[in-house]
Parts: structure tokens; sequence; C-alpha cells
């Protein structure tokens, strides 16, 4: 399973024997639950609900969604888990702009957003969710990271209330009109991963 082998390696990170790791992969169709995941929010659990350690609530994960994991040291980088998050967010948000999508936070909502056609009122926009951002320290060790909207059935999140917003939307690259292949993205993301690291105390050790 892909958390266990996760937490294996950011063990072994924080015990010295091995090294800093990004692993990039794509997930079969699940939905999993952060520390303050509420049962209420599993609208119509369609698919497995998988429990992790992560913070946040419900999201979906399946085809067409590109998966981070994020495993670095911070007790060798600094200790201040607001600045990784915010660097975290920074980095797919710069990512996603060099692909043409103007992706940004959003004060009290976790996750990378940006606008929308509105449909419900002509001319306007809307904001809806990209991308979700969930993370936890072990042993000043980070763990899980991003998830971003390539081309995943957007249906999927249905059956939950993604991530406890029920009043915003989801969308994708795809829904966008953008490029929603990994080999794409994950070219933005190693492009701009040498500024992301550039917030911490020293340079990267490895980016798989």
């Amino acid at each position: 399973m892909a958390v266990a082998e996760m937490e294996a390696r950011a063990a072994a990170i924080a015990a010295g024997t091995a090294r800093e790791m990004v692993w990039l992969l794509e997930h079969p169709p699940i939905y999993t639950g952060g520390t303050s995941a509420d049962p209420a929010e599993l609208r119509d659990p369609h698919f497995p609900v998988v429990q992790t350690g992560r913070g946040g609530r419900y999201t979906y994960h399946g085809p067409g969604q590109r998966i981070g994991y994020v495993m670095l040291d911070l007790d060798r980088r600094g200790r201040d888990v607001r600045q990784f998050v915010h660097a975290l967010e920074g980095w797919v948000i710069a990512a996603l702009g060099d692909l043409g999508v103007a992706a940004f936070r959003a004060p009290g909502r976790v996750g990378i957003w940006t606008n929308i056609p509105d449909l419900a009122n002509d001319g306007g926009v809307a904001e809806a969710k990209i991308g979700a951002i969930g993370v936890r320290v072990r042993r000043w060790v980070t763990l899980h990271g991003f998830s971003v909207n390539l081309s995943p059935n957007l249906s999927h999140f249905s059956g939950i209330v993604p991530c406890g917003l029920a009043d915003y939307a989801v969308t994708s690259m795809e829904m966008l009109g953008l490029p929603t292949d990994f080999e794409t993205f994950d070219a933005a993301l190693a492009l701009r991963f040498a500024a992301f690291l550039q917030t911490h105390s020293s340079t990267a050790e490895n980016w798989a």
C-alpha cells in the first residue's frame, strides 16, 4: 500500500538511513479521511474509504489525478510546519501557473483554487478547487502532500463533501481546456522544485 511505503520511507529519513524524497503517483478510486474528517460528510461512499493520518477532511483520489507525497526532513531544514505548508502550496500554484492556470490560495479555505465561469451569473466567475493539500509531520519528517486534478472523473467527488466545503465546486485541467498529461505537469513541478526548496534551509537530496 502506498501509505505504508511512504510511512516506512519517512521513518527511515528520520532515522538517518534514507534520503528525502518526493514521490509522484496515481491512486485507484478511493476516498481518504484526514484527522478532521466528519462521517456526516460521506454522502455516498461508492469507493473504499481509507483513514489516513494527514490533516484535513475527506477527499477523493483516482485516475487522472496527480498525487505528490513529499518527505522532507524539517529537523534539518527548519522546524516550521506553517512555512512548509505555505511553500508546498506555492510550489503547486507556480507549476499550475506555468501551464496557464491562474491558481491561488483562498483565506480560510484549504487547497489550491482557481476561477471558473459561474453558470448562475452570466459573465461572472466562481471559485473552484483544483488541488488539495494535506500533510502530517512525524519526528519532524513530512508525510502526505498534495493532489492536483488533471483529468479525473469529477462526478466521483459527489460521494463526499470535498474537504468539508459543500458550497464550492471542484474543477480540473481538463475542464479548463489545458494539458492533462502527467509528463507535462510533472515537468512543471520539476521546473519549480528548486524555488520550493529555497524556502527551507538546504538543498534537496533526492527528487523521485
